[in-house]
């Protein structure tokens, strides 16, 4: 026994528009300057929550969960908004079927949703493509006056290009840092060492311990170039490896703690704008029945919309 389908037929508005443009560019307007003014909102509030004096205001901690739980309910309650006016401005489905004018009423929210996002990632692209713009027009500025200042004083310009604060640098210096308790024996110049030091302590960044060869030539080179005893200089390597790699690691660590906090934010605004969508295309859905029931909404007491 075979049940028949049932068809509906779907009636078209007396205009054929399926879809218009102007309530979701109303609503993606709407929602935008929702979000703006109860951000900004949230920003003189959380500057009242803080204090430079220690001891006083909000922590750092409790103040970055309280402003990313009120930017996500500000997101979701300025889309399900704009949703709203786009559904409750939408013309109605004249003569069509109750489903597919509430599925177009859900549309209309979703295109809110839909031209927010797309036009505010292509406004955050062009934000930091200004800011990177800026940053490189400094850089090139910074870089222009270096050379300037090289080409008065040859010798302060080639000191700020070697300039480094990287972890192998600070361990070089360590190491050919002169000693108190002997009289340097003078040697090579330490822009020539500089480089086969770095190259012997990141060879052996994964080892518990320097290489026996590396060591050697390490400690050599310290009694060489300052003339403090062998004993002093073992200890001088060895407390400068441990450092290079005690920092090798809090650089990785805050590299770490940066991806996490990175993976989290995102998956965070991927959940917000999930959940945003949702309520945007509510939004429309239950604008879309007002209008259609004839719906009187009150703002402030009053009948009109202000």
């Amino acid at each position: 026994m075979e049940a028949n389908p049932v068809t509906a037929t779907v009636v078209a508005p007396a205009d054929g528009r399926y879809f218009e443009w102007g309530p979701v560019i109303l609503g993606t307007l709407g929602a935008s300057a929702i979000s703006i003014v109860l951000l900004t909102f949230g920003a003189a509030l959380g500057l009242a929550g803080v204090s430079p004096y220690p001891y006083a205001g909000l922590s750092a901690k409790a103040l970055g969960i309280l402003s990313a739980t009120f930017a996500a309910i500000v997101v979701v309650i300025s889309f399900a908004l704009g949703g709203y006016l786009a559904g409750r401005t939408r013309s109605a489905w004249a003569g069509g079927s109750t489903v597919e004018s509430h599925f177009r009423d859900g549309a209309h929210g979703f295109g809110v949703w839909a031209l927010s996002v797309v036009l505010g990632s292509v406004l955050a692209v062009s934000g930091a493509a200004g800011v990177f713009k800026t940053a490189l027009q400094s850089t090139t500025a910074v870089v222009a006056a270096g050379a300037a200042g090289a080409g008065a004083n040859p010798a302060t310009g080639a000191a700020a290009a070697r300039l480094s604060t990287g972890a192998s640098d600070y361990a070089v210096d360590r190491i050919l840092a002169p000693s108190d308790s002997a009289a340097p024996a003078g040697g090579t110049a330490r822009g020539e060492l500089a480089p086969a030091i770095a190259r012997a302590l990141a060879a052996n960044l994964e080892n518990p311990q320097l290489d026996v060869t590396d060591r050697t030539m390490l400690v050599r080179v310290v009694v060489r170039q300052t003339g403090m005893p062998q004993a002093e200089a073992e200890k001088r390597v060895d407390e400068a490896f441990a450092n290079f790699k005690a920092a090798e690691r809090k650089a990785r660590d805050a590299a770490e703690a940066a991806r996490k906090g990175a993976l989290i934010a995102g998956f965070a605004a991927a959940a917000i704008l999930a959940v945003a969508c949702a309520a945007s295309c509510l939004g429309a859905s239950l604008g879309g029945r007002h209008r259609d029931e004839g719906t009187l909404v009150s703002f402030f007491g009053s009948p009109r919309f202000w």
